[in-house]
């Protein structure tokens, strides 16, 4: 199925600041961020809503669940990304109406930016002149907008707007619950990952009697595996190395070429290495065409891959990580391990 090329988004002309929060600048993390978000939102009236590149399920639900939420409130709701809905969420509701953009150009009271760490992050151009709210659960999470709400402890990002339905009085469609489960459940790895609390399973409770079948995202997400990624998968794990807490495998890009895979069909492939018993830290190696090494990274627990990313240029959540690396593949391996034994090193038995 081939696809159309991205194109800029909104009407001609260079967008025109319109910071008409100008109370709140860059950096504020107020006390009570949902009451001031709420605020915000009820004196707009269109918005522009966007994650981090390549989307995942978090990324894509906690969107559409935004946009959801801004069409209740009578606003206009723009969603954008710089790149393509991944096959496995393009049934999601509403999906269609993320649009693959490089540029945005318009009037935006603001731009509601999910899951990023900074406007860099979206990879969408044209964003810097607008008023950003920033929202997001990461580990590595930083007051880069002029308004804040960094919840650490959120399973999701799609809990926290789950949130924010709830205190607008909004109400939690079918077609809502449907995006916001998918988000809990994908960021968590199928409720597998640490940071899960009781409070997790009380939301995926509610989003169950709203209308979200369990049974039925699960299946969507996580039996309609693409030819492609298995055999991507098959590739990975005839280099899989194995040694003491640690395991990694790895694709090069001929092999993304020979399975004919696409980039979200390196999705999960790290879980394999971080599945065996004893190991404690995993990691994920592709390379990408012009040579550089993007990387995957899972704990257990008694390592922080965020903050071992961090140190890198990446960053994630303690227990599942990213980061892009200098080439070639052995010299990123030969990094990407000595940081992880250094982790494992200091934890104990």
């Amino acid at each position: 199925m081939s696809f159309p090329a991205p194109k800029s988004f909104g009407p001609k002309g260079e967008a025109e600041p319109q910071n008409c929060f100008a109370r709140w600048p860059v950096g504020s993390a107020p006390a009570e961020p949902m009451a001031a978000i709420l605020d915000l939102l009820r004196q707009g009236e269109r918005f522009l809503v966007c994650s981090h590149t390549r989307p995942d399920g978090d990324a894509v639900g906690s969107m559409l669940a935004m946009g959801m939420l801004l069409e209740q409130m009578g606003k206009q709701a723009d969603l954008v990304a710089a790149d393509r809905v991944p096959a496995v969420y393009r049934s999601l509701p509403g999906a269609e109406k993320i649009r693959w953009v490089l540029r945005v150009r318009g009037i935006y009271d603001a731009v509601i930016l999910l899951e990023c760490d900074s406007v860099e992050r979206s990879r969408v151009r044209g964003l810097e002149p607008y008023f950003h709210i920033n929202i997001d659960h990461h580990a590595t999470g930083r007051n880069f907008g002029h308004l804040n709400w960094i919840d650490r402890d959120a399973a999701s990002v799609g809990e926290m707007v789950h949130r924010l339905v709830k205190a607008a009085g909004a109400t939690v469609t079918p077609e809502m619950a449907r995006c916001l489960y998918t988000t809990v459940l994908t960021d968590t790895g199928g409720f597998c990952y640490g940071g899960i609390r009781a409070s997790t399973f009380e939301f995926a409770r509610e989003l169950a009697v709203a209308g979200a079948d369990p049974v039925a995202i699960a299946r969507d997400i996580y039996f309609a595996t693409p030819e492609s990624k298995l055999r991507l998968l098959g590739a990975a794990l005839s280099t899989l190395q194995h040694e003491g807490k640690l395991a990694w495998l790895w694709v090069t890009h001929a092999d993304m070429l020979h399975a004919r895979a696409v980039e979200e069909d390196c999705e999960g492939i790290v879980n394999y290495a971080i599945s065996i018993a004893g190991v404690e830290a995993a990691a994920f190696l592709r390379e990408l065409p012009e040579g550089r090494i993007r990387l995957s990274l899972r704990s257990k627990g008694k390592i922080d891959v965020a903050a071992l990313a961090a140190g890198l240029g990446g960053g994630g959540h303690e227990n599942a990580a990213g980061v892009t690396l200098d080439g070639p593949l052995e010299r990123a391996t030969a990094e990407i391990l000595a940081a992880l034994k250094a982790g494992v090193d200091g934890t104990r038995d």
